[in-house]
């Protein structure tokens, strides 16, 4: 394949969903997941309080196992939490539920992007923290042609399983390109610019992401207070960044007291995706 589908010679780029990612990951430098409803969301919401998350691919019972073997807290699905089981996806119910050190937080989208990175950083971005993570990737140098960025907006998906682009991860990602091209990094490609674009030409985020087709399921399903929580533009200033298989804040270590943290034969991500 030529190398005009990774954008080369660009210092910012833009792509879709888990394949895209795995295009782009071995011609970049550092690879930003945006799932704004709601796992990169609920990443920024959980290591805001001091958690350490742990992406994991699939919602099914080797979660519980993999959870069980990292020594963690396992987030369960939105309607399955419960008094003893308070963590989820859910954004909302992360905010109410007493603190973990350690989150294990299954999403095949976000979980399966980050693990195409292979030696390059990952980043968690979110409309929540665009700003920030803009101006962190700048401040380390990506974002030119010698250290390129891929902002991977995750989608959703169709019920046969092929990727259905989100217009909450459109305005996440292009909201995470403006800030990185704000802190002077102008070496756009078309399709970034293109979503930096569509980001600067939403004058009210939080309702275009309510009325769109994946807030109005959760809003539906009772969950607005997630779409609320997804759409706090820049309310965040802390960026998560994947180290040693777990999301942390930027500059902060693995957790005290977890001797199967840098267990090499429990891999984040060792079977074949599942379709949800």
């Amino acid at each position: 394949m030529g190398d005009w589908f990774v954008q080369s010679g660009h210092g910012v780029r833009f792509e879709w969903g888990p394949v895209g990612a795995a295009r782009l990951a071995g011609d970049v430098a550092c690879l930003v997941v945006v799932d704004v409803l709601s796992f990169t969301t609920s990443v920024t919401v959980a290591v805001e309080s001091g958690t350490h998350v742990i992406p994991y691919r699939w919602r099914d019972e080797t979660a519980a196992t993999f959870a069980e073997q990292m020594g963690a807290e396992l987030a369960v699905g939105r309607r399955a939490a419960t008094a003893t089981t308070p963590w989820s996806l859910s954004p909302a119910a992360l905010r109410r539920a007493p603190f973990t050190p350690r989150l294990v937080l299954p999403s095949p989208n976000g979980s399966t992007i980050a693990a195409a990175a292979g030696e390059s950083a990952v980043v968690a971005g979110s409309l929540r923290n665009a700003t920030a993570v803009g101006q962190w990737l700048a401040d380390r140098g990506y974002g030119t042609a010698e250290r390129p960025v891929a902002v991977i907006a995750s989608g959703e998906r169709w019920p046969d399983g092929s990727l259905r682009p989100a217009l909450e991860d459109l305005l996440g990602a292009g909201a995470v390109i403006a800030s990185l091209r704000r802190h002077g990094r102008d070496r756009l490609s078309p399709e970034a610019s293109v979503a930096a674009a569509a980001f600067a030409g939403v004058t009210d985020v939080g309702t275009a992401v309510a009325t769109s087709a994946s807030g109005r399921e959760l809003i539906d399903d009772g969950y607005a207070d997630d779409v609320a929580i997804a759409t706090e533009l820049d309310a965040c200033a802390v960026v998560p960044v994947l180290t040693n298989g777990a999301f942390a804040a930027a500059g902060q270590g693995p957790p005290k007291g977890s001797p199967q943290w840098m267990r090499k034969d429990v891999p984040v991500t060792s079977a074949p995706l599942k379709s949800t």
